[in-house]
This record gives structure tokens, C-alpha cells and sequence, in this order.
């Protein structure tokens, strides 16, 4: 699944584009009990309540692909004979309308989803008819294919905070009555995948809105798919190795190891064809740590744990997921104001070599400029009562006034 397959499914979530064949649901309280279920066509809803629904779908697939959005793959076994696997396709093949197969994937979700509070539980049943394209990516208007999926979005519902306002009905000012409110999706997933325009059977499509700390215990328990982690994930992992051996108060070091990792990313692009994922070995880990000034001990440390956690697992990260962007931000701005700071102190020293201003930033009246050994002659005397400035002259020199030259 890449980004044109996320945003062609996006686009049909809009008021005049989408095919929801149905919508279900089941609200839960904090103490796991169904309060209430419903399963609905978009043509019974009051219109304003489906566009509500519709914002919800479209924010199943928002965030970066590979933090927010990850494609789990099934088990082999969980395809061919799993429970939960035949459980989804039911709820595929049923469009939402058999009570007994929702009843039963809303206990699963109440089971297995770990979230403390009340929530509600959304099903999308959708059918698109995948146009043929050109080449050149132009919509031929015939459909070869069908991708019939479901949507299923999970979001906490919080009491709104109390407040004081209008009581149309009583016709007084007091404390607004509190109401349960759904609250953004938390985690959603789409089954089964759409990947190259086609429907991935093999795969599941999940979103996290917090992706250092998805809901893995649904994924694995609930989906019985095969669990990855995100880029942030994988980003606390490395940052971790790396803290072991680089103490937080070491920051040029850091700044070094943002900088270096962003020179090595820069490079490996050079050589690479576009949009090709950036790989990086413990040897390259190694390598990085060295030339940031990191012990060379230490530098190999983190190399092998480097390799031990993420090496020939399914969970091996990008280049690009390591790199810490805040903190290659703050080291451009030090290399900014040190440029800017080494310009400032060129042009104080500038001022001072042509007397605008002397070495302890006082501006002066009048400018002076002598060769450096023949500083120590230039001395103040009174002359016909008159406070004067004494320049000892050989009978070969020669002297400028305001850019004109005097005869001595």
C-alpha cells in the first residue's frame, strides 16, 4: 500500500462521492456493557448526523504512512482456518446486515481493546468499482475490478466539560447540562488492504492517531495479525540504544550523530532511484557514532545492539525513521547564528582596523590609522594652548586626510 492507494480511497469519503452501503456501531461504558447497537443505511440517516460519520471515516486513513498507518500481514494459518480472519470476511460478505456476526466482532473488540472509559465502535461496509487508468493516470471510466471492504473506526467518548450559558427552556443563565461526546478516532483499520489498486486479502490496513503507543493488543489478539512497529517506535528504540552510551548533556555529540545521519540519508540518495527506501546496517550505525565523536567502544556498543533489535526482523527501520529532525533543526540554527556571529565579529573587526571604532566598541570622532609598530609614537601634547594629537613623521612618509593626500 503506498500513498496514491490511500489517497484514492480518501477521495471517495466526501458528501458527493462516497458508497457506504451501511454504517454500524456499538457504544460501550466504561465497564465493557453494550449500551447501545445499530446498523443503518446513509439513506435513513438525518443527513447532517451521516456527514458527522464521514468525517470520521476520512480520518481512518490520515497521518504518514509507515507511523500512522501500517499494513499488518495475516498469519498463513489465521487465513487458512483463523477465527478472527473468517470473522472480518463475514462482516465483509454480510455487508454489516447479519446482527449475530456484528454482535459477535463488537464482544471481540470490547475483549481485546485495551481503553480505559466509554467508546464507540464504527463499521463502514463500502464497494468501489476501481476504474481502469491510462498511463498517464487517466481515469478510463470502465471498471475491471471491485473492492468491497470494510472501515472500522474506534473513538473514546468523553462527558463535555461543564459551562455556564443560556437554559432556552427555563429561560435563565446556569451550568449547561454535560454531554457524552465522541471524541476523534483513536484506532481504526481497514480489511483488506487495497494495495496496487487491487484488494490484498493478505493484509490488514490499521491506524494509530498516537503511534508511540498503538493499540498492539488489539492488532495481535484482535486481528490475529502479525504486529510491526511504527516509526516513532522504531525511532524510540534507536534513540534508547543510542542514550545508553551518549548521556543526554553530551549535546554536540548529538548534534553530530542529526547531522552525520542526515549526510549519510543525503548521500545514499545520490546513488538510489527515487522514492527507494534508504536501508542502514549496525555497521553504518557504527560508523555514524565514530565520526560524531563518539568512544570507539562505544560507537561499536551501539552498532551491535543496533543489529541485535532490528537486523533481518520484519521491523529493520529506514534511515529516515532514525533521523531526529527537531534536533537537525536546532543544530542548523547553531551553525546560523555561529555564521551570523563570526560575520558581526569580521565587521567589528573591520571598523577597528580602519578607526571607526576602537577595540573596546567606542566610536570616535576622529579616525587614525598608523602602521602597527609605530603605534607606541602617536602621543596627545598641548600646542599654543590647544589639546593635539602627535604623529612623529619620517621625511619619506606620506599621509591621507578624509581619502585626499597632504604634501608634508
Amino acid at each position: 500500500m503506498n500513498k496514491k492507494d490511500i489517497l484514492e480511497i480518501k477521495r471517495r469519503y466526501k458528501k458527493d462521492k462516497h458508497n457506504f452501503g451501511r454504517i454500524a456501531g456499538c457504544y460501550v461504558d466504561n465497564e465493557k456493557n453494550k449500551i447501545i447497537s445499530f446498523s443503518e443505511s446513509p439513506a435513513e440517516m438525518v443527513e447532517d448526523d451521516f456527514y458527522k460519520y464521514l468525517d470520521i471515516a476520512n480520518k481512518c486513513l490520515s497521518g504518514k504512512l509507515g507511523n500512522n498507518i501500517l499494513q499488518l500481514p495475516f498469519p498463513n494459518d489465521e487465513i487458512m482456518s483463523g477465527e478472527k480472519y473468517s470473522l472480518l470476511q463475514q462482516l465483509r460478505t454480510t455487508g454489516l446486515k447479519d446482527e449475530t456476526v456484528l454482535d459477535e466482532f463488537f464482544d471481540n473488540v470490547i475483549e481485546n481493546y485495551l481503553i480505559t472509559g466509554n467508546f464507540l465502535i464504527l463499521l463502514f461496509s463500502d464497494v468501489y468499482d476501481i476504474p481502469m487508468k491510462t498511463s498517464d493516470n487517466q481515469d478510463v471510466g470502465d471498471s475491471e475490478y471491485v473492492y468491497d471492504y470494510i472501515l472500522c473506526a474506534i473513538c473514546p467518548v468523553n462527558l463535555s466539560k461543564g459551562a455556564l450559558g443560556y437554559r432556552e427552556d427555563e429561560n435563565t443563565i446556569g451550568a449547561l447540562r454535560r454531554e457524552w461526546t465522541v471524541n476523534p478516532v483513536e484506532s481504526a483499520f481497514m480489511f483488506p488492504s487495497f494495495s496496487e489498486r487491487n484488494s490484498d486479502f493478505n493484509t490488514v490496513t490499521v491506524y494509530s492517531k498516537n503511534p508511540k503507543a498503538p493499540h498492539r493488543e488489539f492488532w495481535e489478539n484482535g486481528l490475529h495479525a502479525s504486529s510491526r512497529l511504527t516509526s516513532a517506535e522504531k525511532k524510540n528504540a534507536f534513540d534508547s540504544m543510542v542514550g545508553k552510551s551518549v548521556p543526554d548533556d553530551e549535546k554536540d555529540i548529538h548534534f553530530n550523530i542529526a547531522d552525520n545521519l542526515s549526510e549519510f540519508i543525503d548521500r545514499k540518495q545520490q546513488t538510489q532511484p527515487e522514492d527507494t527506501p534508504i536501508e542502514i546496517t549496525g555497521e553504518d550505525v557504527k560508523e555514524i557514532m565514530e565520526d560524531s565523536g563518539v568512544e570507539d567502544f562505544k560507537a561499536e556498543k551501539i552498532g551491535e545492539r543496533f543489529t541485535e533489535f532490528f537486523e533481518g526482523s520484519e521491523n529493520a527501520p529506514e534511515a529516515t525513521e532514525l533521523l531526529d529532525t527537531r534536533l537537525l533543526k536546532d543544530q542548523q540554527l547553531r551553525h546560523e547564528k555561529a555564521a551570523l556571529a563570526q560575520e558581526v565579529h569580521t565587521l567589528q573587526q573591520k571598523l577597528v582596523d580602519t578607526g571607526v571604532e576602537s577595540r573596546d566598541g567606542r566610536k570616535s570622532d576622529i579616525y587614525v590609522k598608523v602602521p602597527a609598530d609605530r603605534e607606541a609614537d602617536v602621543t596627545t601634547a598641548f600646542v599654543d594652548g590647544e589639546k593635539c594629537l602627535i604623529i612623529p613623521l619620517d621625511p619619506s612618509d606620506t599621509a591621507t586626510v578624509n581619502g585626499e593626500e597632504r604634501v608634508l
